[in-house]
């Protein structure tokens, strides 16, 4: 750990803790920078140097953190706070074979990354993985190119999604759920709260009625225009962080031919209408495309979802039922015809029963296939579904 000593002195050998996370440790060795790694008997106040520890889990030591002496305990310094994920993803290796590749990857980013944060998950369709937090989108970002660049990993990463606190009613009890196939159907005692954020563009005057227009489509919450100059406008809004998730900013620069800027911060919780939107392969749930979106959208969302499944599932053997379930009925649906095969083909003239008892065999054949059908979703499929992501 690099640490700089404000107050008293580190000898060796000395039992030290953690003041934020309230872990004690023993330390091996301590050293400064002159300018490679020199080892020494103590860190005295002012001084910038290491300890060497025998801590195994990374998770112990934050970033931040102030380290005490348990025999003259202190307050930790002031301003720190351990890092609040507001923007979730899962990301998934395209080969299982990397799975130990990519958790080893996601621990070393975190050592120096410390608002990392990780758990692992599975999926029915992409294996195993890592539902992981962010700070926002461009932190995302950061981190799927470094696992992409520095570790040679290629990836899947699904449609970012926000956290939202659920808060009972009669109890108070305040819960946050993070990943859209843990979300609760039936909420008719809780009050969702949802994080939203102010935004400011700025873009040309000539764009600002087309930007206008757009809000509407993202729930957003114009407060204020500015002129900045005879071309240019600064444009304040409100609106719901999950809109920005939405393809907000891809949104807004394709309209205003890229001209337009964005920048945001978080302003606190408010209360959403929103709705949990499951896709149900073959009556069966699939995790990895569950969403949580607002009830205004939720038939039009629903609709493209299940066409565009529709559109990218390979044909199969049997029917594929495609359907989308929310607030506990089904809202669209659609179905892949199954494969046809001729199995009298090969027959030539002779009795027409041979024909008939053939035909029999397969339908009793098809309906015993769909009775167990069980589909397991291509991993191109996710690739190609996500990409198209607007």
């Amino acid at each position: 750990m690099y640490v700089r000593v404000f107050d008293g002195e580190i000898n060796r050998h000395d039992k030290l803790t953690f003041t934020a996370a309230g872990e004690s440790f023993n330390f091996l060795s301590v050293g400064t920078f002159r300018p490679v790694k020199t080892e020494s008997d103590k860190l005295m106040a002012g001084e910038i140097g290491y300890l060497v520890t025998g801590i195994k889990e990374q998770s112990r030591a934050r970033v931040g953190d102030t380290i005490n002496n348990p025999n003259f305990p202190l307050p930790a310094f002031p301003g720190y706070t351990e890092p609040r994920p507001m923007v979730w993803a899962a990301i998934y290796p395209n080969s299982q074979n990397d799975f130990t590749v990519l958790k080893q990857a996601l621990e070393r980013l975190s050592l120096s990354d410390s608002s990392l944060s990780f758990s692992e998950e599975a999926a029915s369709s992409l294996g195993r993985g890592f539902i992981c937090g962010f700070l926002g989108l461009l932190h995302l970002e950061i981190i799927t190119e470094r696992l992409k660049r520095e570790f040679n990993l290629e990836l899947t990463v699904t449609s970012p999604s926000i956290s939202y606190q659920i808060v009972d009613k009669a109890t108070g009890k305040e819960e946050t759920v993070a990943s859209p196939h843990l979300f609760p159907e039936n909420l008719k005692q809780e009050t969702i709260l949802e994080p939203w954020a102010e935004a400011n563009i700025i873009t040309p005057t000539s764009y600002l009625e087309v930007i206008l227009k757009m809000l509407n489509s993202h729930e957003a919450i114009p407060m204020s225009t500015t002129t900045l100059s005879h071309s240019r406008s600064s444009l304040t809004i409100e609106l719901p962080l999950r809109e920005l998730m939405r393809g907000f900013f891809n949104e807004l620069k394709s309209i205003s031919s890229g001209y337009a800027s964005l920048s945001y911060h978080l302003i606190g919780l408010r209360e959403a209408d929103v709705a949990k939107l499951e896709i149900l392969i073959t009556e069966e749930v699939e995790p990895a495309l569950t969403r949580i979106v607002s009830r205004g959208r939720l038939t039009k969302d629903a609709e493209d979802l299940v066409e565009r499944l529709r559109e990218l599932l390979p044909r199969q053997l049997f029917i594929i039922k495609i359907q989308a379930r929310a607030l506990g009925r089904i809202i669209a649906s659609r179905s892949i015809s199954a494969m046809k095969k001729d199995v009298t083909d090969y027959l030539y003239g002779g009795d027409i029963t041979r024909k008939m008892k053939l035909r029999e065999k397969q339908k009793k054949g098809k309906k015993k296939m769909q009775a167990r059908a069980s589909m397991k979703i291509p991993h191109d499929v996710f690739v190609k579904l996500l990409g198209s992501k607007e």
